[in-house]
C-alpha cells in the first residue's frame, strides 16, 4: 500500500543500471552511486520503483544467483524492511527473475506494464522492451527467452557457463547498438512514443513511464498526458520524482 504522496513523501522511479557491464570496476562505481542516491531519498520516499535492467544479466538458478551486487541488494533490503514499498519491473536483460526478490527482499516484481492510480493520477509503468512498432528480431528473441523449455535448458547449464555465455552475447549486442541512445530521434521515430499514442486511443493516462531507451525524455503526448523515459545510470544518472500531482525528471549529482 502506497500512502502519503505529497511534497514531503514522493514516489521515485529509475531504471537501466546494467550492473555488471562493461566490467566489475566500472559497475562498482555505478553501484555505489546508486546506493548513495537511495540513501539520499529513503527518508522522504513513499515508494521506489525500479523499472527494468537492474543487471546486465540476471538468472535465478534453483539454488544460486549471479554473485555480486551486495551493496545494492543490501540497501534495497534495508529500505524494504523499513516499510517503504519497493517495486521492480524486469527488463530485457534481467527478465529471468522468478522469486528471489519477492522471497528474500519482500519486493514486488512485475514482468509486464502495470497501471497505478495515485492521487487521482492514472499512471502506466513498464520497462518498454518489445513495445511499439519494429524491433521484430528482439520480439521473436523474447518469445524464445521466456519460453519455459528454453529457460529450463539454460538452467541446467553450470552457472559459470551460463553466465559467461550470456555476458558474451550482451557485449555483442552493445557493439551493434547504442548510438541512438545519445539523442532524441523525433516523434515519429521514437517507438515508445508511438506505442503510448496507441495506448491513449483506448485508455486515458496522465503519465506513461518507461525505461529501456537510455535517454531521458519528457514528452507531451496530449494537453494532459505525458510520456516519461527515465534515461539510465550509465551516462545520464537520471530519475523521476512524483509529488502526487506532477512528475519531474531529475539528474542525480553526487
Amino acid at each position: 500500500m502506497i500512502n502519503n504522496i505529497n511534497a514531503e513523501n514522493k514516489i521515485y522511479f529509475l531504471s537501466d543500471f546494467h550492473l555488471g557491464a562493461p566490467n566489475y570496476e566500472a559497475s562498482l562505481v555505478r553501484e555505489k552511486k546508486l546506493v548513495h542516491f537511495l540513501d539520499s531519498v529513503k527518508h522522504k520516499a513513499a515508494a521506489i520503483f525500479i523499472v527494468g535492467d537492474i543487471f546486465d544479466f540476471w538468472f535465478e538458478y534453483k539454488r544460486s544467483i549471479p554473485k555480486g551486487y551486495t551493496r545494492l541488494l543490501g540497501k534495497l533490503a534495508e529500505i524494504s524492511d523499513a516499510g517503504i514499498p519497493v517495486v521492480v519491473f524486469t527488463g530485457n536483460h534481467d527478465m529471468w527473475m522468478r522469486g528471489y526478490f519477492e522471497e528474500e527482499l519482500n519486493i514486488k516484481v512485475y514482468h509486464e506494464p502495470q497501471t497505478f492510480l495515485w492521487n487521482n493520477k492514472k499512471i502506466l509503468i513498464g520497462h518498454g522492451d518489445g513495445l511499439g512498432p519494429g524491433d521484430h528480431g528482439y520480439k521473436l528473441l523474447k518469445k524464445v527467452f521466456t519460453n519455459p523449455i528454453c529457460k529450463w535448458l539454460f538452467g541446467i547449464l553450470h552457472p559459470d557457463w551460463g553466465i559467461g555465455l550470456a555476458n558474451y552475447f550482451s557485449r555483442k549486442s552493445k557493439e551493434k547498438t547504442g548510438a541512438t541512445d545519445d539523442h532524441f530521434l523525433g516523434e515519429d521515430q521514437e517507438w515508445l512514443i508511438i506505442y503510448c499514442k496507441e495506448v491513449l486511443k483506448k485508455e486515458y493516462f496522465d503519465f506513461l513511464i518507461f525505461g529501456h531507451r537510455h535517454y531521458p525524455i519528457d514528452f507531451p503526448l496530449t494537453n494532459k498526458s505525458r510520456y516519461i523515459n527515465l534515461g539510465d545510470w550509465i551516462k545520464n544518472f537520471t530519475y523521476a520524482e512524483f509529488d502526487g500531482e506532477n512528475i519531474q525528471l531529475k539528474k542525480f549529482e553526487s
